[in-house]
């Protein structure tokens, strides 16, 4: 039995984004756009100097850096303290950028 589309606006950064998806997919489309919504804010807390594109790119490389280290992992029990060190070597990237 098909499932039938339906359509939801996910919230990033203040644009509305409308989608067609399947309905047993809308909670894991709102948890992204709360990740994506969340990592934008602290990243603008952390480096308020930066302009939009920064923040953008680092937030796009960071979850596209995450999704890279899971793929094809067995052993997720490391993921907590992989996403620490990406978060450091992204802070201590803009930090560095920051000061030029």
């Amino acid at each position: 039995m098909s499932e039938k589309r339906f359509k939801i606006n996910i919230r990033i950064d203040g644009r509305n984004y409308p989608l067609t998806i399947n309905p047993d997919d809308e909670e894991r489309y709102r948890k992204a756009a709360k990740v994506v919504n969340e990592t934008i804010t602290e990243y603008r807390k952390r480096f308020p100097n930066n302009d939009q594109q920064d923040i953008m790119a680092m937030t796009a490389f960071q979850a596209a850096l995450n999704y890279c280290r899971l793929e094809g992992r067995q052993d997720y029990s490391q993921f907590i303290d992989d996403i620490k060190d990406i978060n450091d070597d992204i802070s201590d990237f803009l930090k560095e950028k920051d000061g030029k």
